[in-house]
């Protein structure tokens, strides 16, 4: 039996969040759990937005813009 190249593939994991979904059946601990893992990904998110804007000023002053 030949094996189907698809299933040499790692498996993508399915997101815990999923952006637009249905909230209404969601209890009150999932709905707060939902709000602490957005409010992390943000903060990660400001700092990666805090590391590109470093590098692009260390760029900006060695090619002196």
């Amino acid at each position: 039996m030949p094996i189907d190249p698809e299933e040499l593939l790692p498996r993508k994991k399915t997101p815990e969040i999923v952006l637009g979904e249905d909230l209404s059946a969601k209890s009150e601990h999932e709905l707060s759990a939902r709000i602490a893992a957005l409010e992390e990904e943000i903060a990660r998110c400001r700092e990666a937005i805090k590391a590109r804007q470093a590098t692009r000023s260390a760029a900006d002053a060695f090619f002196k813009r």
